[in-house]
């Protein structure tokens, strides 16, 4: 049995240390190189400060110390418990001398109720608590085996004297994953940027009729059984410091540029919209728009608010059937108040913005607006109820548009359909941190440590999760970023998942190689991922790329969730490629991300000729780069003649292959093929053969991220001229068992 006291510390070193591992301050972490770096006391009390700790001396430390004890034994059960169906244990502390009845009563999550006694002496005892001459014990109590999965209410009476609530949410031990992956099979999916699509029809950007189109080109043509697409976050479209899909105005609500403004119901109901489409001035924007070389972010926002405007109008005033408007009403009751705040927010930036044009950002906002609950807000929100309203529309014509899509993936046979990205960040000028400021953390940053991409560190500027305001909560905050995003899909990649276990912050004053690791509740929030998952029936992938530990891997593999592997990154340490049977099973393998050179990139030296043009790297550092390069593209045409993929009398000598030809092309997508994990995932790029990524780390306005548009036309996908690239990709799935039936 674990015991655990309250010491008064000795020194003020001590006394801050204690604090720290109290808060899961990392005192040290190997970095990419294998060298251990070790966290300085300033950096572990500018993180405590952070924290809301009163540092400045000994006494004030422990004195902090104690109160977080006491509060932690005022109440017989913690605030939130999360368990597993598997072993349905509840925590519960009394004192010592508790003898008799406990009982419990559980308010189930459909309203049902169910309730029991049990004496205390015979609950399995597993820590005893000392604190001035007092002892408590924390028992086990086992709950009913009926006690279904979910989130409930739970309220436990020791002897009718006193009672604690808790939030109980009740978990799966593993994430789904469908019976043909379990059983042994594969599959495959094309990734694409949404934003980058080009067609004959859209409006200057990918939109959801578009996704709809390659969705039905990549099930009946190439065979491929999922869609993997960017994080479709709200931004705010500005290039080129707000256009990153992974650094979202929002985690909960979804960017407008993706809807498909014809398909809107209300757009052939309302005659003011339709006039202004066919309009000289508007056919000729969206001419131009459709085919610019870039996506041009601000100017379609701006064209698609428009429309919508003039939308919403059209179905507040009734021009459209009456079951529409109380469809949008049910739809804003069911949404509450995480929907209220973010199109508040919005009502606000709009207006403010138009007031003053040098006011960007909420942190410029009037202060009386710098709270969701302040008066002047509530005030705001009377006023200006039609703009709010407009906002909450525009949420839910995505909703409405992406959820069809979805349901049309898996109606033409596509067994997962679309393949979500959750971001790990949200901005810190976003909707998000302003609604909800008590759930992160003012005074630190996250980033990541010292690596061969950046020595100094990173700095990725937004505030880290405050991990005890989530667990107060109920993790409600992070359950709804996970499960509206899960509702429209069949598979989802968190984005850094080692953000569930701990997360490198960044004290004020600080730089980031100075940072250090912090923990979180990671079983809490592995358990909720696999409820989340289940109830959605969604794959989980976690991103686990990095400074990654085995035993956060084996943690993963053992919640269901797949590993994410590049086969960039899968080298032994001589810097030889890894064969294909050394690829894990519960693992999804893709070519390439977007922060990565295309196969056609890599093997031309852009990304490393882009770096040097963008000023990100000396001649040194770019002579370096080129001569690593050169051992692997050696490196991997050893490794896919080995495999056999290469005729024999194919060269073997990678200096002799100047650019990605169409046969090593078909022997590197067919070494991805072959590898046993359970799902492949091809980039569009490197199905059509392109040589420029969607995005350069560590630049800005170098270079033109997250704007590319895909070299082809979804329409050219059925071309003659394209046929040879989608037969060899749907030879290679077929062979390797990959390919769906639809």
């Amino acid at each position: 049995m674990h015991l655990r006291s309250f010491e008064p510390a000795e020194t003020y070193a001590d006394a801050l240390a204690r604090a720290a591992d109290e808060c899961e301050i990392y005192r040290d972490y190997w970095d990419i190189f294998h060298r251990r770096h070790s966290a300085s006391p300033e950096v572990r009390a500018g993180i405590l400060k952070a924290l809301g700790w009163d540092v400045s001396s000994i006494h004030t430390l422990d004195a902090e110390r104690r109160r977080r004890l006491e509060r932690a034994l005022q109440k017989s059960v913690p605030e939130t418990v999360v368990i597993s169906r598997s072993n349905p244990t509840v925590p519960v502390t009394l004192p010592a001398s508790a003898a008799g009845s406990l009982h419990f009563e559980l308010i189930l999550e459909d309203e049902h109720r169910l309730a029991g006694s049990l004496d205390i002496g015979q609950l399995a005892s597993i820590e005893t608590i000392h604190l001035d001459g007092h002892r408590w014990i924390t028992r086990e109590l086992r709950l009913p085996a009926e006690v279904p999965l979910g989130y409930h209410r739970l309220t436990i009476t020791f002897n009718n004297e006193s009672s604690a609530g808790a939030n109980l949410i009740v978990c799966p031990d593993r994430a789904y994953i469908p019976d043909h992956l379990q059983n042994g099979g594969r599959t495959a999916g094309l990734n694409i940027a949404l934003y980058g699509l080009r067609s004959s029809r859209n409006w200057g950007c990918g939109d959801f009729t578009d996704l709809r189109a390659i969705i039905d080109w990549a099930s009946r043509e190439g065979g491929f059984s999922l869609i993997g697409l960017n994080p479709l976050h709200a931004l705010y479209n500005r290039r080129p410091y707000n256009t990153s899909p992974y650094l979202p105005l929002s985690m909960f609500y979804k960017n407008l540029i993706y809807i498909d403004i014809e398909r809107v119901p209300e757009f052939k109901y309302s005659a003011c919209a339709r006039n202004l489409f066919q309009s000289h001035r508007v056919r000729n924007k969206i001419h131009r728009l459709r085919n610019s070389e870039s996506v041009e972010y601000e100017a379609v926002d701006r064209l698609k608010r428009r429309f919508l405007r003039l939308l919403f109008r059209s179905m507040r005033r009734g021009a459209a059937k009456p079951e529409r408007l109380t469809a949008f009403r049910q739809y804003c009751e069911r949404e509450g108040e995480l929907l209220e705040k973010f199109a508040l927010f919005c009502a606000l930036d709009e207006k403010l913005h138009r007031q003053n044009r040098a006011c960007w950002t909420w942190q410029q906002w009037p202060q009386e607006y710098h709270s969701p609950a302040s008066e002047a807000c509530r005030s705001f929100a009377r006023q200006h109820r039609p703009t709010i309203d407009f906002y909450k529309y525009i949420q839910f014509v995505i909703e409405e548009q992406l959820a069809e899509t979805q349901r049309y993936a898996r109606e033409i046979g596509m067994p997962i359909g679309i393949y979500h990205d959750l971001a790990v960040a949200t901005d810190r000028c976003g909707s998000d941190l302003w609604a909800h400021r008590d759930f992160y953390v003012n005074g630190c940053r996250v980033g990541a440590p010292p690596d061969d991409f950046s020595p100094n560190g990173q700095d990725w500027a937004f505030p880290p999760p405050n991990p005890q305001a989530h667990q107060l909560d109920g993790y409600r905050l992070y359950r709804e970023s996970i499960r509206k995003i899960m509702r429209d899909g069949g598979a989802l990649r968190i984005d850094h998942v080692m953000r569930l276990f701990r997360l490198f912050w960044i004290p004020d004053g600080f730089g980031a190689a100075q940072g250090m690791y912090v923990g979180d509740n990671a079983q809490d929030l592995l358990h909720i991922l696999a409820l989340e998952s289940v109830r959605a029936q969604n794959i989980i992938v976690g991103e686990d790329l990095g400074t990654v530990t085995d035993e956060i891997r084996e943690t993963l593999a053992r919640f269901g969730i797949l590993s994410y592997r590049l086969f960039y990154f899968e080298k032994h340490r001589d810097g030889g490629f890894k064969r294909s049977q050394e690829y894990p099973r519960q693992a999804l393998v893709a070519s390439a991300t977007h922060d990565l050179p295309t196969i056609a990139g890599f093997w031309s030296y852009r990304d490393i000729e882009a770096r040097k043009a963008a000023g990100l790297a000396d001649e040194a550092g770019y002579r370096n780069q080129l001569q690593d390069r050169k051992r692997e593209r050696q490196a991997m045409l050893d490794l896919l003649h080995e495999h056999g993929l290469l005729p024999a009398d194919y060269t073997r000598d990678a200096e002799q292959i100047p650019e990605l030809d169409g046969m090593l092309h078909n022997a590197v997508i067919g070494f991805l093929a072959q590898v046993p994990s359970m799902i492949m995932l091809l980039n569009q790029e490197d199905l059509t053969k392109e040589t420029e990524q969607q995005n350069l780390p560590g630049s800005t306005a170098q270079y033109p991220n997250w704007q590319r548009k895909m070299k082809i036309r979804i329409e050219d996908l059925y071309s003659p001229e394209f046929a040879p690239y989608t037969a060899m990709v749907r030879h290679q799935l077929k062979r390797t068992g990959r390919a769906s039936k639809s």
